[in-house]
């Protein structure tokens, strides 16, 4: 008998904790040697600058260029892309931007403030980035979406400059990623990727300016150059592998749910798809549908190998239990295939998205429905959140006393002080307990 595409498990059999942590474990440092790679390229660009760039894009990438300035795509190429693609392909990429801007407008957070019975004024005010860089990738696979959900909330957040870079391995640029970039208001976009793009941004090069913050996806090497570039720079999140977790009552078609398991699976052989259901003979119809329509797709060797060692189809007792290990796991994506799913949305804790009823695969999620699909992975949902225009947008504290006001603060603030033993602190504050000032 042939293994099971995948693995089946159970809420009350004994081994079960130990199962499920072994399956949701995920170890996203890098090897020593993606580590030292990483870190000589880093060097290298820092130090070097331009030159180490184009060094480097010749090497991995095949792309000759005597100036980074040649690497660099016009706003003429980006807007001749946008006319080339299919009119489909436009629409489609039009429509999917004007519904992200649109959510992405309620994120925006304004300047506030509030004054006291003295007169004293407090407040926070809240002002977008200088410039951020987006790494889109371009190796294996293109991600005009990814242009889309990232440059998207920074332009709303107001951001003034946004640079992005592209590999173009042997030099052959994707047209929907250029009329992405577009759509999206893209000021710059570099030809460039890797650990070196990373560096370029985190650094500045003679041509590439130094950004405030790094998002957007990459491979191993471009999560292990963000991981050390951190602190001289921000970053959006390091991702681990796509997820999804899947509540069903057994009431949805079994094809549509072994799809949405698909639809993760898909990505890599590390990508994560877990059914949850209290229905032991739904899940035999699920496995049924995965069986059946597995050799169907085009990524069938990648769906079965991640279904196989990360998947899997849990039987628990009630929909309580349900809830209780979606909160444990904290996914990426939740999909609540169930009746009336807003009753369970205010139990729901950890959550990266959540998908409400039969007809909200997480595929339109992906795309088009609006929320971001830059998702916190690897059960980091319990303390981070989807990227949005929050993220590029800075919160300054505004702090304005009264002369009445500043004598009353200056009491607590000395006591507070000398308390610490920061007498200069103490002295500071009790200047302004009198007019004029003065020593004691």
């Amino acid at each position: 008998m042939s293994k099971a595409v995948i693995n089946r498990m159970s809420r009350s059999a004994p081994d079960f904790d130990a199962r499920l942590d072994a399956l949701l474990a995920w170890d996203s440092v890098s090897d020593a040697g993606v580590v030292s790679t990483v870190a000589s390229v880093l060097g290298e660009i820092r130090e070097h600058g331009d030159s180490a760039l184009l060094d480097y894009t010749r090497r991995f990438d095949s792309v000759e260029a005597e100036s980074v300035a040649e690497l660099e795509f016009s706003q003429q190429q980006l807007h001749a892309a946008l006319q080339r693609i299919d009119a489909k392909q436009r629409q489609a990429l039009e429509r999917a931007a004007e519904r992200i801007r649109l959510y992405h407008e309620h994120q925006r957070q304004e300047s506030w403030q509030y004054q006291e019975a003295d007169g004293t004024v407090l407040g926070q005010q809240v002002r977008p980035m200088d410039r951020v860089g987006l790494y889109v990738p371009g190796g294996k696979a293109t991600y005009p979406s990814s242009v889309l959900m990232n440059a998207i909330p920074a332009k709303v957040a107001g951001v003034a400059e946004l640079v992005a870079v592209s590999p173009t391995p042997g030099g052959q640029a994707n047209d929907m990623v250029l009329a992405a970039a577009a759509i999206a208001g893209v000021d710059r976009l570099f030809a460039i990727g890797g650990a070196q793009a990373i560096a370029a941004l985190a650094y500045g090069t003679e041509t590439i300016p130094r950004v405030d913050k790094i998002v957007g996806p990459g491979n191993i090497y471009v999560a292990t150059a963000k991981r050390q570039v951190f602190g001289s720079v921000g970053l959006d999140m390091i991702a681990g592998p796509s997820e999804i977790l899947v509540v069903c009552d057994g009431k949805t078609d079994p094809d549509w749910i072994a799809m949405d398991l698909f639809s993760q699976a898909e990505h890599d052989e590390d990508a994560q798809s877990l059914l949850i259901s209290p229905s032991a003979e739904y899940l035999d119809q699920v496995a049924a549908s995965i069986d059946r329509l597995l050799p169907t797709m085009e990524r069938e060797d990648i769906i079965r190998r991640s279904l196989s060692d990360r998947g899997a189809l849990i039987a628990v007792a009630d929909m309580s239990e349900a809830i209780e290990l979606v909160n444990r796991i904290a996914p990426e994506h939740l999909e609540l295939s169930v009746d009336e799913p807003e009753q369970y949305l205010p139990q729901i804790r950890h959550a990266g998205a959540i998908f409400l009823g039969r007809h909200t695969p997480e595929a339109l999620g992906d795309y088009c429905a609006g929320p971001n699909h830059v998702l916190p992975t690897s059960g980091t949902a319990r303390f981070s959140s989807p990227l949005g225009v929050y993220d590029f947008q800075k919160r300054s504290s505004v702090i304005n006393c009264s002369p009445a006001g500043a004598a009353v603060l200056a009491e607590t603030a000395s006591v507070l002080a000398r308390g610490e033993s920061l007498t200069a602190h103490a002295r500071s504050a009790e200047y302004r307990l009198r007019d004029g000032g003065g020593d004691e």
